[in-house]
């Protein structure tokens, strides 16, 4: 493949006034960053990660131009390591893709070996990116409620935040492994969205708004997976069970908890965090081959809309506003 190969690109400036500016560039492969494979992506995802980087929010990317997409599945188009070869389906989440390496929102991508997974039989590469990084959160979240003894048999399991990309695959993953799922959100036309993802109950976000500034609350719950942090989180730490464990991965209410250490020694709550960007490789591979398997989702397209890159723009001001349900799958072409 030449060096000089054009192909097109989303790509994000910083202006003086530290606004950003996104089009839909012409670029070669000499603008790709080092790595041993090359891949001709198919599919993308929009996160809330990708809208915060595209808007030059601090915190995610450090140096622009750059090229959002955490997410990216397609074919390999050159390999300099063993273990790949051309027209391998593979895909790509964590690391730092899309982070401060350049992204999937891209026609071609150029990353290290030990970042790319082989797209496991039985999984499309678009399925793949409906699931991306949002449901490789949600399934190590339950991985790790699991682990805690976390059973469908210990009661109601609740997710926050239900109807974003995280949490409405954690809906449809706790359901369809036997759990009793209450789904929270502040979106009143989404029960029947929820409802079809198998959610069991679906309750309103404020009741886990508690302001009481009691240390504990009558407990509830045998764990859950919160994505919005904040009072969120602290509200339902405060009402979890004995030896209940909550996986959180969330800060869109902020990054504070306002707590005492109550809930953790004297009912034994475990607050479990989800680092999905630097999650053991093996473990990594293990979750892929789970969701092609027995942790298949059939309800996978019900719970995503597919946009192109020309789309991106109003896509990102949306989720940015909470305004998006279920997944963003972007077509690169």
């Amino acid at each position: 493949m030449s060096s000089s190969q054009n192909f097109k690109a989303y790509l994000v400036t910083k202006k003086k006034d530290k606004k950003a500016e996104a089009s839909i560039v012409t670029r070669t492969l000499k603008d790709l960053p080092p790595g041993e494979v090359i891949i001709r992506v198919a599919y993308s995802s929009l996160n809330y990660k990708d809208a915060l980087s595209a808007t030059c929010s601090p915190g995610v990317t450090k140096h622009y131009p750059h090229v959002p997409g955490i997410d990216a599945a397609g074919e390999v188009e050159e390999s300099q390591a063993v273990q790949f070869k051309p027209g391998d389906k593979v895909l790509i989440t964590g690391y730092d893709f899309g982070s401060n390496t350049d992204g999937g929102y891209s026609q071609f991508v150029r990353v290290p070996a030990e970042w790319v997974v082989p797209l496991p039989e039985n999984l499309s590469l678009k399925q793949s990116m409906i699931l991306g990084t949002a449901g490789f959160t949600a399934a190590i979240g339950v991985q790790l409620i699991q682990r805690n003894g976390v059973l469908p048999e210990n009661g109601e399991v609740v997710v926050t935040g239900a109807t974003g990309g995280v949490g409405s695959i954690a809906v449809a993953l706790l359901a369809k492994l036997g759990y009793q799922v209450v789904a929270s959100t502040g979106k009143a036309d989404a029960h029947d969205f929820l409802k079809q993802l198998g959610a069991f109950r679906i309750i309103g976000r404020s009741e886990f708004d508690d302001q009481s500034g009691l240390p504990l609350l009558k407990g509830v719950w045998a764990g859950g997976i919160d994505t919005v942090g904040g009072n969120t989180l602290t509200t339902l730490l405060k009402s979890v069970n004995v030896q209940g464990s909550v996986a959180a991965c969330g800060v869109v209410a902020g990054p504070k908890l306002d707590l005492t250490v109550f809930p953790f020694i004297l009912r034994g709550v475990n607050l479990l965090g989800i680092d999905s960007a630097l999650w053991p490789r093996e473990s990594r591979h293990n979750i892929w081959r789970k969701f092609a398997n027995e942790w298949k989702l059939e309800n996978l397209e019900a719970m995503s809309k597919t946009i192109g890159m020309e789309k991106l723009d109003g896509y990102i001001a949306q989720i940015l506003k909470g305004k998006i349900r279920g997944r963003i799958v972007v077509k690169i072409e």
